[in-house]
């Protein structure tokens, strides 16, 4: 695609946002790309701790071959610029009873490990499942996460050639009624049904076609030397190279629209910048909201906003973990609750879960074992979307109070029960809740995965690349394909795509 002819303003600098602003630079347009914080990475941020800069975000890499891509596009390779280290346990996987499951790299490993962990009958359920999943991923993967749009009719014409997708298709049927068909074991009903959670739904409302996120997975995870941050670094250094002029610690205020189409951002201060078109990576409910002005506020349907997906209260941190099961920790770890309902049924009324499954990462882990006593952790504990700050938190530590202590407790008292204890135990600043990634990501009520994917059409109804305004796009998690990084970075292409096919609303 050529562009010369266009002045781009890009919002966010988000994966998809620096996704979007590499592919119009390269492609010849003049890119300029305004982000509120200090740093790009969006919601690939950091914390600071005593072992260095942690991360409060995403963790692995997955779906490699959508960053070869992008940093081909920008005439080089993603290896000279990044230590990616693949990780040969894909995650390890921890029950208060005592159990433990790896799932490997290594697929026949894989069935090994469960036909040890739950006998030969759980091992063939397992292997029917992953050939589900292969099918399902196989099939959505062009029409779906490829595409502009979803592409329905091609959808339908697939399944009906192979009936074995049936079941995982039918109305209703959810991801945790789907692993119920298959599986007899609870706990790799568990297992698999927390893949729900990484785009932002619950398993028992979420559709039976999320199981291919498995295979997603299952293609490969690496960890990048230096924490997930080091790839959006990678990404700006790249887009600047192209010619992308950003403007950090610059908030946009309000995108500009003459005669029913968009002819400038305007940034605090006053001033405007000039385009013929602009991509905003951030949530779409802000332009709904009528935090960008007036203009965009019916680009996107407010269905295509809500209900919203899962928030989550983070700890970043760094200690010294202490404990039977600390020398065991990989940098993948998933902690599970007792009781699935004790998790999720909290969070569908709004509220903290009682029993929450836990999901820590061990960054300085991804190559083995530390050389120094103090490591960095992320730990992430699945919450509601609109959840509000409680207690009396004092001024610069909004975690204070009720809620700091009840995520505490819910947190650090459930490992040490399983074995594992930190020292020092991280304090308020470490944690990052619901209602601050609401202050952080404007409109998005701290929703992490912008649109819920719960629901049988769910996934159809996130907002496209276009909208109704002229020379505004859309980019980010929050727009289709979805969550996700790799789904981020599709998502760019699909906006830089959009422009380059004319200045035209859908």
């Amino acid at each position: 695609m050529n562009l010369q002819t266009q002045t781009v303003v890009v919002i966010g600098a988000g994966v998809g946002g620096l996704a979007a602003a590499i592919r119009l630079a390269a492609a010849g347009a003049a890119v300029t790309l305004v982000e509120a914080a200090a740093t790009p990475g969006g919601k690939m941020r950091t914390l600071p701790s005593a072992a260095g800069p942690v991360d409060a975000g995403p963790t692995v890499l997955t779906l490699r071959h959508v960053f070869d891509d992008l940093f081909a596009l920008a005439g080089t390779r993603l290896e000279d610029h990044l230590t990616l280290i693949p990780q040969p346990i894909l995650a390890r996987h921890w029950w208060p009873d005592g159990s433990r499951l790896d799932l490997h790299a290594d697929p026949d490993a894989t069935l090994a490990a469960i036909e040890t962990f739950a006998g030969p009958r759980e091992a063939q359920a397992f292997r029917r499942f992953d050939q589900l999943s292969a099918r399902l991923f196989k099939t959505f993967d062009i029409p779906v996460m490829q595409a502009a749009s979803p592409n329905l009719g091609q959808i339908a014409r697939a399944a009906l050639r192979q009936p074995r997708l049936w079941p995982a298709l039918m109305p209703g049927m959810t991801l945790t009624r789907l692993l119920r068909l298959h599986f007899r074991d609870p706990r790799l009903i568990q297992l698999f049904a927390r893949y729900a959670t990484y785009v932002g739904g619950r398993p028992s409302h979420s559709p039976a076609v999320l199981s291919l996120i498995w295979r997603a997975e299952a293609q490969g995870v690496w960890a990048v030397q230096g924490g997930m941050h080091q790839l959006a670094l990678a990404l700006a250094t790249q887009a600047q190279r192209l010619g992308v002029r950003i403007r950090y610690a610059t908030r946009a205020s309000r995108i500009v629209t003459q005669h029913g189409r968009v002819t400038g951002v305007q940034i605090e201060g006053g001033s405007t910048l000039p385009c013929t078109a602009c991509v905003f990576n951030g949530d779409p409910a802000a332009l709904t909201q009528g935090l960008l002005g007036t203009g965009p506020a019916s680009a996107v349907a407010p269905r295509a906003t809500a209900p919203r997906s899962l928030s989550a209260w983070v700890w970043s941190f760094a200690a010294t973990p202490q404990g039977d099961i600390a020398r065991n920790l990989i940098h993948h770890n998933v902690f599970f609750s007792a009781d699935p309902k004790a998790e999720f049924g909290p969070i569908g009324r709004g509220q903290m879960p009682v029993d929450p499954s836990l999901y820590l990462c061990a960054e300085d882990r991804a190559a083995g074992p530390p050389a120094r006593p103090l490591e960095r952790f992320e730990i992430i504990v699945n919450g509601p979307a609109g959840h509000p700050a409680t207690g009396h938190p004092a001024k610069g530590h909004p975690a204070k109070g009720q809620e700091f202590s009840q995520c505490t407790s819910r947190t650090f008292d459930r490992l040490q029960a399983q074995g594992l204890t930190f020292s020092p135990q991280p304090q308020a600043p470490a944690l990052t809740t619901p209602a601050m990634l609401g202050q952080l990501f404007p409109g998005s009520q701290g929703a992490i995965y912008g649109r819920s994917p719960e629901g049988l059409m769910a996934a159809f109804q996130r907002p496209p690349a276009t909208t109704a305004l002229a020379g505004l796009y859309l980019a980010g998690g929050g727009a289709h394909p979805g969550a996700g990084v790799p789904m981020a970075a599709l998502s760019g292409r699909h906006a830089a795509e959009a422009i380059a096919r004319g200045p035209t609303s859908r």
